[in-house]
């Protein structure tokens, strides 16, 4: 991946914070991107994305509220999905970004949703990489994961999680074994994403989704737009690995609705497919935005 292109930096005000945003090349088709988290920097979605400015494309990137370059208040009333929505809008606006198209991975994936479904009007296409509709689905999906790690491990994390332990060493051996099998299946992790995960503010995360990937007990836990989903009339295209994390039963769950959408599943990935199948995903993601 490509990381030679110099961005243009913005600092752009949201209710009186500091917004960073990057942009690359000077391409008429914006792609631009929601990454995951909450509190997660944008480094492990941008830096893959960049050399698609030698296809044309402007790639646009910010780290949202909370994390990376950008200010880190600790008012918990921040952290919660509507503010991030009108954060997104005032971030496009002050870019001037226009038809566009849209990638939301992960919790990025949430917030393009909800962005959609109230601002759609600019969105030229949607792309809803690793994400889900529904949250409380997703989390029966997370614990069958959970158990096929066995009975008595499954036994030992909901005691920690009930003691309120999950610091623990065995606890935390079993959401490592978790996050290798379901978030990154690579045996080395790329330099970017672990830029981004070492640098995670645990804070928006804790408040928003809960202590770990596969524990969601914050304020989205029972966040649920299938039924409005039906709305959004724009190309839409759901990414998901066969390994994901939030995999190909929440990807058809929203396929179901969606009136205008496809979906590509990456056998060999969990949830960055642009790590772990990055030849075969750009290839399935540039077919899409050229017909759209």
């Amino acid at each position: 991946m490509s990381n030679t292109h110099k961005p243009e930096i913005q600092n752009i005000k949201v209710d009186g914070y500091n917004i960073v945003s990057y942009s690359y090349g000077k391409g008429e088709h914006v792609l631009f991107l929601l990454n995951g988290g909450p509190g997660l920097p944008c480094d492990y979605l941008r830096d893959p994305h960049i050399h698609l400015v030698e296809e044309g494309y402007r790639i646009v990137a910010f780290d949202q509220l909370g994390c990376g370059n950008s200010d880190r208040p600790e008012d918990v009333s921040l952290w919660n999905i509507t503010r991030y929505v009108e954060e997104v809008e005032t971030v496009r606006k002050e870019l001037g970004i226009v038809n566009f198209h849209l990638l939301g991975q992960s919790w990025g994936g949430w917030l393009s949703i909800e962005y959609a479904l109230t601002y759609p009007d600019e969105i030229r296409s949607l792309i809803l990489a690793n994400t889900c509709g529904d949250l409380q689905h997703l989390t029966t999906e997370l614990n069958r994961m959970r158990e096929a790690l066995g009975s008595e491990t499954v036994a030992m994390m909901l005691h920690h999680e009930a003691m309120g332990t999950i610091d623990h060493p065995e606890y935390q051996a079993a959401i490592t074994i978790l996050n290798y099998r379901h978030v990154c299946r690579l045996k080395e992790w790329p330099s970017s994403l672990l830029a981004s995960v070492d640098d995670w503010n645990m804070g928006p995360y804790g408040t928003m989704q809960g202590p770990n990937e596969f524990l969601y007990i914050g304020n989205l836990k029972d966040w649920n737009r299938i039924s409005d989903m039906d709305s959004l009339e724009m190309p839409t295209l759901i990414i998901t690995g066969t390994h994901d994390e939030i995999g190909p039963a929440c990807a058809s769950r929203m396929n179901n609705v969606l009136p205008n959408s496809e979906v590509v599943v990456f056998h060999n990935s969990s949830h960055v497919p642009f790590y772990e199948e990055p030849d075969l995903y750009f290839k399935e993601l540039q077919i899409f935005l050229s017909k759209n």
